[in-house]
């Protein structure tokens, strides 16, 4: 079964009540310390901690760069489907099968990451997109260092084959060192192969089940993680615990209930390369052109707020506009006028008031958009006043 993880909805909260705010007047800038932000802090800050023993989650986080967005693997395939970090062998078994772990247990495994696109959306009522999808699963395992992942890769292939009799290997021409296999009369193919400390780990459904069309789709898929992962530089296993959490500062810069609380979290607390936004895109070509438009490179998400770093000021408001054009189940509403460029969307009957928040607001200032989010219309304005301080002081 694959788990993923899909993009939340963004919302702000904030209160009405005034209180005296950190930082200086910058000349042609707002005086931030005019602005109402509550209780929130709002001062320059460094999260200075290292990983510690969440070395292979940050590790994994890092690892969002290290398998291209299925877009890339054919540009019909625009659906993104989410993405999951696999810290743990227990993660990683979402992604092989149950009969691997007693495999990645004594290979030693390290970290991995995953992710999933289509060129069809989910079928009604169900959680996948139907028997005439093309679906493209990748993950990426790392292991201690080459040999361990080539031994892995071949060992991971030979308990895939096992789980049924009717399983049969397929030839790859192009990567002839890859395992490819199969079950006739079964629209889908496995894939394993391994380079350098990694294993990747592929599985593809086509809506025949055609060995060679199966064969082809398993040699676009590697062509283009292969050519994704060469572009990745792999902490060493080592160093892991001395990670920085928040490289960049672009945690600091997000407004949060308690710094004090923070912990390394694939969804609350972690610095994502571009290449995530794209993966739980549902429309991951317009993905593309947001992050190349705009020169995203970095997303970070504290508690419940997002700060993603771009190119320039022109570049946040950019994004910004490419979020909000993007929000059918959000309305407008007001944003604090007091607050330079923010906006504000409420959800509307369109939403799901179960899942996502009430209340989502952008902040754009310098290269940064930040993303506040909440369920309470007072807190709303403060969080909003907050992030933009914040910002400010943080420059």
């Amino acid at each position: 079964m694959y788990m993923f993880r899909f993009a939340a909805a963004i919302i702000v909260v904030a209160s009405v009540s005034s209180c005296a705010v950190a930082g200086s007047a910058v000349p042609g800038e707002l005086d931030v310390r005019t602005l109402a932000t509550g209780s929130f802090d709002v001062d320059k800050h460094r999260y200075t901690d290292t990983a510690g023993s969440a070395g292979a989650l940050v590790e994994g986080v890092r690892m969002a760069a290290t398998i291209a967005p299925t877009v890339r693997i054919d540009p019909s395939l625009t659906y993104g489907r989410g993405d999951a970090v696999l810290s743990t062998v227990t993660s990683a078994l979402d992604y092989v099968a149950n009969v691997s772990r007693p495999i990645l247990e004594n290979r030693k495994y390290v970290t991995g990451y995953a992710t999933a696109g289509a060129d069809e959306e989910n079928a009604p009522g169900a959680k996948r997109p139907g028997p005439t999808a093309t679906v493209v699963t990748t993950s990426v395992l790392r292991f201690p260092d080459a040999t361990t992942a080539t031994l892995a890769a071949r060992e991971l292939e030979d308990a895939d084959l096992g789980v049924s009799p009717d399983n049969r290997k397929l030839p790859s021409t192009k990567y002839p060192a890859a395992y490819l296999h199969w079950r006739p009369g079964i629209p889908s193919i496995g894939v394993f192969h391994a380079y350098n400390e990694f294993v990747i780990s592929g599985l593809i459904q086509r809506p025949r089940a055609d060995a060679t069309d199966l064969t082809q789709w398993a040699e676009k898929s590697l062509a283009a993680t292969l050519a994704q992962l060469a572009k990745f530089t792999p902490t060493p296993a080592s160093n892991l615990s001395t990670l920085p959490v928040d490289p960049g500062n672009l945690l600091a810069r997000a407004v949060v209930d308690k710094r004090t609380d923070l912990r390394p979290n694939e969804d609350t607390f972690a610095v994502y390369p571009a290449e995530h936004l794209t993966n739980i895109s549902q429309d991951q070509k317009l993905a593309e052109e947001t992050i190349a438009a705009t020169g995203m490179d970095f997303i970070g998400e504290a508690g419940s707020s997002t700060v993603t770093r771009v190119r320039d000021q022109q570049g946040a408001e950019k994004l910004m506009q490419s979020f909000l054009d993007r929000s059918s189940h959000y309305d407008p509403m007001s944003a604090p006028s007091e607050v330079p460029g923010a906006k504000c969307l409420v959800l509307n009957s369109n939403g799901n008031a179960e899942k996502e928040y009430r209340y989502r607001c952008y902040v754009p200032y310098k290269r940064y958009l930040a993303t506040v989010r909440g369920d309470k219309e007072p807190e709303i304005r403060q969080k909003v006043a907050a992030q933009y301080a914040l910002l400010a002081n943080s420059s």
